[in-house]
This record gives structure tokens, C-alpha cells and sequence, in this order.
């Protein structure tokens, strides 16, 4: 009681401590926030003093204040536990049981469970002994009636943080027996709960809903892969989850899992007999499953789309009641799109999916427009009609976020999907007419400059002439060089193409006319003389892609983007709803020719909002499975984003802007400051006058024939390349690029945690081809940038050259520009926690998964076994051009219809990510722990026997 001794001794720390805080701060946040946290701490006890003496009102705005500062501090036990020191000095835990029960949480996040233990007992007002005690006295007479619900809820929680799985089921079903006779009751367990004893504390609707909630979904993880056969489990789960649904109706979470369980029940019956009869129960009130003698169902039968009928109900009311968190319902909307596509023909499905396009918010499709659009060509006319009527109402509410997409669909060699989009452009004309045009217009000019005339024939007369002279398959030379004589007897638009059309068209128009007359006469002559006035072209073409001409004029080559000025039109990859529309103002008049096989260009366009967008504009590929990955890329981060480990450290993996153009170009987000690992070691190499492929020469020394020795024999010739250099390239290039010492071990453990991260994710996804050239560092905080996504799903590792047998890249120049510890530190457990962040959320990116998988516009790739990227002779790689010669796959539907082949290797590879995500990626029987499955992960990557394996031009020795 001597609040003025009290206030001048806490000037006085003030005091002391203002000269190490000063210093601290002007280094560093991190490094000042201890003494920051003291000097919180004084303020608090200054404000302790204040609310001894202050009046209730001031006292609720004080403790208030505590509580929301204390829910923006850094999320750390230590730092919480000295700040409810002080809050205790005039607040029971009791009083401020919100804030204690988080702190709690806090503990039992990051395994301090003797805190949280001593948290909840006081809370409980029981003693703290052990966990086992503090059970017995809970339950062994009425005192569980008069404990809070929410701190028996979180002391549940507790428990089963410890892996006392069976234990904490047990207690939970008889607390939810104590308090609640039925789960469907209503007020009947509030009241029955207050006349059993004095002092008890009614449990309210929505905390009973909670607890049924999670009976459900820890009875579903407990039992694992057993869960699924049992039908009385599965009719026990689902009774829980539909109790939490009847008890809070407007809780997302219970929809989710509700839908969410019957639509495993629909996957696991569609596996047992895939169109046949299925073990499981005929559905009893909406469950999935009544006991274990039900009889068996039938794949589409009445029963069984009962369950597909409650599985949509309960998406559509998982997404709708999640529409304030735009993005948040993902996977639940996904999982509805699964099932309207495939029984959408049924009319009740159909019904209860048009209802629930009136009830949930139009923004949350802009999130799934990829998938809706790759399904416009459906053979089930319902979902056919209904995709079209919601395109046309998402086409009303947001037209910016179309008319790139149906631009691209618009150009489609399938007749449905075309005729389609361009029924859906008229819809839209007659509201954003003006939009649909300038998007039509940007979207043919960018696919003009992207490859020009010129390189379309030189591309062209090198496909043609080895299926001519390769192959001896003249059907298909001319199936080639048939659009290239169209493109160039129609009238030229730009200077570019007159240009051409003067220098060339004669005597092509001679060569065409020869190999018409070939295929009549079949005279050797006749081809022969064809392909010399080819050759003549070819040769011509050959010195107009000078590599040094790196620039081009708008003016030469699309004039209308010139001349575009103040577009209606949003900035591609811009468009978020209830946001500022950025749209385009100009184009600059200059591009620049990146120099690579493909010459892809540097493209500037100036938003209205005084920004320049830098673009990639990418010919002879297929950027819509880099936006599909984007996507994937975009969940996982917002899953490691909300956990309490991976969120603090910032791990999460950089995204760009992809915006298909076409079925061959589009356009990607340029990320500025980046460099190819590549290009840092060549120019490292440059500037000591080291020979860049140093590694591979040393190689060669030893076997000219490399690629045609044993396994032993390249073991051995591969560590005698790495014995004589010493692969600390990298580390030495973020040593020497940073300012200070500090900076540098910023950037080193940023480079350490991103190339990390992005190894788990890449591993699952299947991504593969991650040669020096595929991954890009900052130059300023030192992150690992993936890009070039043309391999997932481990198509390359079936490829018939050189098939990859690392999950990953993690080569000797990765790992020692690592910390002290190489890849027992940062790394390791950088890689365990994205690996656990995956498999506690194995069920929403499996929803995103399964969407890109059975993608009809990208299933096709999971066929391909295309030959990696070819070798130049500075050992730089160069990718081999698609043969799908820019044309669309032929479209393919999910389904009994989708080809065996297709549907076989999709099925195959849905199963391994499936194992990948629950550790039984190696072939065992018994899921592997977390860090097993890392250990084993990174001594394959690491294994100079699977490196060895690889083509050069991945070069494993850097």
C-alpha cells in the first residue's frame, strides 16, 4: 500500500534499462524484444497500481487493454507466463478464465504440460498432483458438474495431447452421458444438469456441440485406417457430428466434419467395389452407416445417394457458414464439386446443389473457377446446364475474374467446351460488353507476340523434319506444317508478318505444293525438293533468332497494344473481390527477349494505379497446371500460417500470378530481385575463373562413357568428381553478398527453412526436373523460389531416360550453404514440422489434390513419360518443346467414361500421396513416425548412389 515508493522504483528500472534497450532496438526487433517484454512489464505494474485504485468501469477498460495486449505479444510460454504474473496480482485465474484457458492451450501447443496441468487444476480448483489424480478427483465424485464446461474442454484437449488416446475417449463419453442424457435434447440437460447437485454449471448448447464435435473427430483419428470398415463406429461418429450439427446449427465446424465423414464413406465404398456392390450399411435417419449386418450397397443406388445427398447438405453448409473468410472453404468446396460432378445427374442431388448456389456467397466460386470451367464440357447434361447458369451468374456479380479463363476456353479444339464459353461470353456482352472485348483483344495480341511467325516455323520445320526423316510419318509432317500454311495465306496484321510474309511466302507456297504433290504421286523428287526450299527457310529463320537481338517493339509486332490506352479491363492476376479493381493503362512499347531456347518475353503493363506489373510471357507451354499448383501452394500455406510453430517462423513457400493465355502461352508474375542458382554459380565461376561444369569434365575424365556404366562404376567416378572440389559455391555467394554479419545469418536461415519447406511440400506434390535452373534465390533475404511445375505427381521418376530416384533436391552446394549444422539443424526440424502441419491437415490438401488429379485438362500428363531437359554445352539445361505441338489434349471425363489407362494411373497416384500423408510412403504396414519418415526422406535425396542416377544436366555434383 505504497503506490509512490512503487511508481519511483519503477521509474528507476526505466532508467537502467534504457540504455541496453536503445542499443538493442537499432540492431534488431528480435534482439530488443526481451528488454521490450521489461518494459512492458513496468507498465503494467504501473497500470496495477491504477486498478487497485480505480472505479469498475476503469477497472474493465484495464483489464481489457491487458487482454488484448496480451493476445498480440509473441506467442510464447515464458514471455505469457511473466505477464500473468502481474495481471494475478489483482486478477484471479478465475476472474480472467478466458485468458488463462488460451495460456493453457499456449502450454499444451508447445509440450509444457506441467504448466498446463497446474493452469487447469487451479482453474478447477483441484490439486495438482499428476494428470491420473486430477482425473480421479474430477470424476470420482460430482465435482465435474461444477467446473466450467470450457475448462473441461480444454483439459480434454490436454489429455489427449499426451497420446492418451483410449483414456480421454473414455472420460469424454461419460462426461457427455453426465451432463446430457441424449445428444439431441433440449433444454432438458441444462436443466436436469442444475437439480442433480447444488453449484452446478448449466452446459449451454454450443459447448455441448463442441464436445460432440470432437468425440467425433478423435474417435475417427484414433481408430485410424479401422474406423472406415466398422459400421457401428461409423454410425457412432456420425451420431456425434450430426448432435454438434443439431446443437449449434451455425457452427461450420460440425457441418465439415459431418460432410466429411459421410463423403469417406462414398470414397471407401466406391474402392471396395468401384461400381459393384459395396460392404457398409444402408444409411439409418441421414447416417452413413447403421450396424455392422446391414445390407450390402449398391454404387448409385437409392441408399447410396442418400449418403451423397447428406454429404452435400453438409458442405453446402460448412462453406456458406464459413463466407465472412474468403478462401477459408477451399477443400470443402472442392469436395462438393467432386460430388456434383460425378452424381449430379441424380435430381435430387441436383435439387439440394441449386438450392445451395442460392444460399452460399458468389465469391466463394471465384476460388474454384479453374475446376468449374475444366467441367464445361460434362457429358451429364444437368451439371452441364447448371455450370453454365452458375458461369453466367459468377459472369454478372464479378465479369473480371471470367474473361481471361473463357477467353482461353473460347479458343478450345474441343466443340462443347467452345461452344460453351462462347454461349457464356454472350451471356456476359450484355453487361460488360466493352471488358469481353479488350480481354479478347489483349488475349490474341499477347499470344501473337508470345511466339512469332518466325519461330513458329522454325519450331515447326524441326518437328516436321523428324517425323519426316525420323519417323518416315508423312501424315504427320504435314498434320505440322498444315496450320503453319494457313497462318501464313492469311492477311498479315503487324510489320512483323508482312515482313514475313515478303521474305518467305513464295517459297514456301513452292515447297507446300511439292509435298501436295508428293502425297498424291508419292515421287521421292518431289519431297526431296520440298524440303530443300524447307531447309533454305529453315536457315534464314535460324538467323533471325539471333541470340543477341534481345529487344521488341510493340510497334513491329502487336501495334494494337500500342495504341491501347485506359482498358476497362483488370491487370491479369489482380482481380480480389470487394477490392479496387486495378486495370490497365498502357503497355510499354519495348519487351525484352529473355535468352533461353523458348525466348520467352519481359513484359511491362501500367496499372491505373501508377504501378508498372512486370510480366513472363511464356510460349510453347501449358501454365494451367502452374496454376493449379499455385493453388495447392496457396492451401498450404494458409495451413502452416495457423500453426502455432510453423506460423511464428514464417515458413511458407512464394507464389506467383499464373494467367493461362492459351492451351501453349500465358502469362506469369514476374518476381523481382531473384536469380537461378544457376546463374549465381556461373557468375561465381566466372568471376574466379573456375570452369563452370568443372564437376562434369572431372567426370569425363575418367569414363567418356558415362551413362554407360554400372551402378558401382558411376558411385565411384561421382565421388571422385566431389572429392576434387569442394562445392561451397552458394555458401560463399551469400557470404559475400551480405552487408554484415547479421544480414547473413538472416539470409542463411531463411535460405535453410524455404528450401525446406518447399522439399516436404515439392515431395508431395511429386514435383520433379529441379535442376540449378528451376530454382531461384532472393537477393535480399535469401528464400529458395521454385518455379517451372511441368512435373508433378513423380511423373519423373517414370520417365524412360534417366528416371529420378530422389524425392527431392538436396545436393552438397545446398547443404553446406546450410547453418553450422548442415542438415541437422534448421533444416531437419524445419522439414518435420511442414511434414506434421501436412498430415494433421490430410484431408484438406487431399481435397485439393484429388481436384488436380482428376483434372480433365491436366489427367492426361500422368500418362506422359517425356525425356528430361536436354544439355547445351555450358551445361546449362534447356527443355525439350511439348509435343502436343500447342494443341489442347483430347478432353477426357471423369468417371465410367474417363479411359482405363488414365483413370488407373490417377486412382495410383491419389493412393501414393495418400500414403505419403499418413507415413506409409516406403511400402511399411505401420505408419512411420514424423521424424522416420524425414530421416528416410532426406538419406534418399542425399545418396550419392540416387544422385549419381541422374541426367548431368541436373547436375547432382553441385
Amino acid at each position: 500500500n505504497r503506490p509512490a515508493e512503487a511508481k519511483g522504483m519503477i521509474e528507476k528500472c526505466r532508467t537502467l534499462l534504457d540504455t541496453p534497450l536503445t542499443a538493442l532496438v537499432a540492431e534488431s526487433y528480435n534482439r530488443a524484444y526481451d528488454s521490450i517484454l521489461i518494459a512492458q512489464q513496468l507498465t503494467e505494474l504501473e497500470e496495477v497500481i491504477e486498478y487497485k485504485q480505480a472505479n469498475e468501469k476503469k477497472k474493465t477498460h484495464i483489464s481489457t487493454t491487458w487482454r488484448n495486449r496480451l493476445l498480440g505479444s509473441k506467442p510464447d510460454v515464458d514471455s505469457w507466463q511473466k505477464i500473468l504474473t502481474f495481471h494475478s496480482l489483482v486478477l484471479t485465474p478465475r476472474e480472467d478464465q478466458q485468458i488463462w484457458l488460451k495460456f493453457a492451450g499456449l502450454c499444451r501447443k508447445n509440450h509444457r504440460f506441467s504448466i498446463a496441468r497446474k493452469v487447469l487444476s487451479t482453474l478447477m480448483d483441484i490439486s495438482d498432483i499428476d494428470d491420473h489424480q486430477v482425473v480421479k478427483e474430477l470424476f470420482s465424485s460430482n465435482k465435474i458438474r461444477s467446473v466450467p464446461p470450457k475448462v473441461i474442454y480444454v483439459f480434454f484437449k490436454h489429455l489427449w495431447a499426451q497420446e492418451k488416446q483410449t483414456e480421454t475417449l473414455n472420460l469424454l463419453r461419460q462426461y457427455l452421458t453426465t451432463v446430457s442424457s441424449s445428444p439431441s435434447s433440449s433444454s432438458s440437460s441444462s436443466s436436469s444438469s442444475s437439480s442433480s447437485s447444488a453449484g452446478a454449471i448449466p452446459l449451454d448448447h454450443k459447448q455441448l456441440a463442441r464436445l460432440s464435435q470432437k468425440y467425433g473427430r478423435w474417435q475417427r483419428v484414433a481408430f485410424a485406417d479401422q474406423f472406415i470398415h466398422q459400421p457401428q463406429l461409423i454410425h457412432e461418429v456420425l451420431h456425434n457430428f450430426k448432435a454438434a450439427t443439431i446443437h449449434d446449427p451455425k457452427w461450420y465446424k460440425a457441418w465439415h466434419d459431418w460432410a466429411l465423414t459421410n463423403f469417406m464413406v462414398i470414397e471407401h465404398i466406391k474402392s471396395q467395389h468401384g461400381g459393384g456392390a459395396a460392404g457398409g450399411a444402408s444409411p439409418s435417419s441421414g447416417n452413413a452407416s447403421s450396424n455392422g449386418n446391414g445390407p450390402m450397397l449398391q454404387v448409385r443406388s437409392e441408399a447410396f445417394y442418400e449418403i451423397v445427398l447428406e454429404a452435400v447438405r453438409g458442405f453446402i453448409q460448412s462453406i456458406h457458414l464459413q463466407k465472412e473468410k474468403f478462401g477459408g472453404s477451399l477443400q470443402d468446396t472442392l469436395r462438393l464439386l467432386s460430388l456434383w460432378f460425378n452424381y449430379g445427374d441424380y435430381k435430387k442431388i441436383q435439387s439440394a446443389v441449386q438450392e445451395g448456389f442460392n444460399v452460399i456467397s458468389i465469391d466463394t466460386w471465384l476460388n474454384v473457377i479453374p475446376q468449374i470451367i475444366a467441367r464445361l464440357h460434362s457429358t451429364a447434361h444437368p451439371v452441364r446446364v447448371t455450370i453454365h447458369d452458375l458461369l453466367v451468374r459468377i459472369g454478372k456479380e464479378h465479369p473480371q475474374s471470367l474473361v481471361y479463363p473463357l477467353t482461353v476456353v473460347s479458343k478450345s479444339q474441343t466443340v462443347s467446351r467452345k461452344q460453351s464459353a462462347l454461349s457464356i461470353l454472350d451471356s456476359m456482352r450484355q453487361h460488360s460488353a466493352v471488358s469481353i472485348e479488350q480481354a479478347q483483344m489483349i488475349s490474341q495480341e499477347l499470344i501473337r507476340i508470345a511466339i512469332l511467325w518466325h519461330e513458329l516455323w522454325y519450331d515447326g520445320l524441326e518437328e516436321a523434319s523428324k517425323l519426316c526423316f525420323g519417323d518416315h510419318n508423312f501424315d504427320g509432317m504435314m498434320a505440322v506444317l498444315n496450320p503453319l500454311h494457313e497462318m501464313v495465306e492469311k492477311s498479315a496484321e503487324t510489320q512483323n508478318e508482312i515482313t514475313f510474309q515478303s521474305m518467305f511466302r513464295q517459297q514456301l507456297q513452292t515447297a507446300y505444293d511439292l509435298c501436295k504433290q508428293y502425297g498424291r504421286m508419292r515421287k521421292e523428287n518431289d519431297l526431296t525438293q520440298a524440303w530443300e526450299c524447307y531447309f533454305q527457310v529453315f536457315q534464314k529463320v535460324n538467323k533471325m533468332l539471333n541470340p543477341q537481338v534481345t529487344t521488341l517493339e510493340l510497334s513491329q509486332i502487336s501495334p494494337r497494344l500500342l495504341t491501347a490506352r485506359d482498358l476497362e479491363i483488370a491487370m491479369p492476376g489482380t482481380y480480389k473481390p470487394n477490392q479496387p479493381i486495378v486495370r490497365i493503362a498502357s503497355f510499354t512499347p519495348t519487351l525484352t527477349v529473355i535468352s533461353s531456347k523458348q525466348r520467352p518475353r519481359k513484359l511491362t503493363i501500367n496499372g491505373s494505379d501508377g504501378i508498372p506489373y512486370v510480366f513472363l510471357l511464356k510460349g510453347h507451354e501449358d501454365l494451367r497446371q502452374d496454376e493449379r499448383v499455385m493453388q495447392v501452394f496457396g492451401l498450404c500455406n494458409t495451413l502452416l500460417s495457423n500453426d502455432p510453430y510453423t506460423g511464428p517462423r514464417h515458413m511458407h513457400i512464394q507464389t506467383y500470378e499464373v494467367c493461362p493465355l492459351s492451351q501453349n502461352s500465358g502469362l506469369i508474375g514476374w518476381v523481382a530481385n531473384h536469380d537461378t542458382m544457376h546463374a549465381l554459380i556461373r557468375d561465381y565461376r566466372e568471376s574466379r575463373k573456375i570452369v563452370l561444369n568443372i564437376e562434369y569434365k572431372l567426370m569425363n575424365q575418367m569414363a567418356a562413357n558415362f551413362e554407360n556404366l554400372t551402378l558401382i562404376q558411376k558411385i565411384e567416378i561421382f565421388e571422385h568428381a566431389l572429392e576434387r572440389t569442394n562445392g561451397m559455391d552458394l555458401d560463399r555467394i551469400l557470404w559475400l553478398k551480405s552487408n554484415n554479419s547479421e544480414t547473413w545469418l538472416e539470409r542463411r536461415t531463411n535460405f535453410t527453412r524455404s528450401l525446406a519447406v518447399m522439399s516436404m511440400v515439392g515431395y508431395l506434390l511429386g514435383l520433379g526436373d529441379r535442376h540449378p535452373s528451376n530454382l531461384m534465390l532472393n537477393r535480399y533475404t535469401g528464400t529458395v523460389l521454385h518455379i517451372d511445375f511441368g512435373d508433378c505427381f513423380e511423373v519423373a521418376m517414370f520417365r524412360d531416360k534417366f528416371p529420378e530416384k530422389i524425392p527431392f533436391r538436396l545436393t552438397r552446394m545446398l547443404t553446406n550453404a546450410m547453418e553450422v549444422c548442415g542438415i541437422e539443424g534448421n533444416f531437419r526440424t524445419t522439414c518435420e514440422n511442414v511434414i506434421r502441419v501436412m498430415r494433421e491437415h490430410k484431408n484438406s490438401l487431399m481435397a485439393v489434390l484429388e481436384a488436380f488429379v482428376h483434372d480433365p485438362l491436366l489427367s492426361w500428363r500422368l500418362l506422359t513419360r517425356t525425356s528430361p531437359v536436354e544439355m547445351t554445352t555450358d551445361n546449362s539445361p534447356k527443355r525439350k518443346r511439348s509435343n502436343t505441338g500447342g494443341m489442347e489434349p483430347p478432353m477426357i471425363d471423369i468417371g465410367s467414361n474417363l479411359p482405363d489407362a488414365v483413370n488407373e494411373k490417377a486412382v495410383q497416384v491419389v493412393n501414393r500421396v495418400q500414403s505419403k500423408l499418413t507415413g506409409r510412403d516406403f511400402g511399411n504396414r505401420d505408419p512411420l513416425k514424423v521424424d522416420e519418415q524425414v530421416q528416410r526422406l532426406i538419406a534418399q535425396a542425399s545418396s550419392h548412389e540416387n544422385l549419381c542416377q541422374c541426367y548431368t544436366g541436373w547436375c547432382p555434383f553441385w
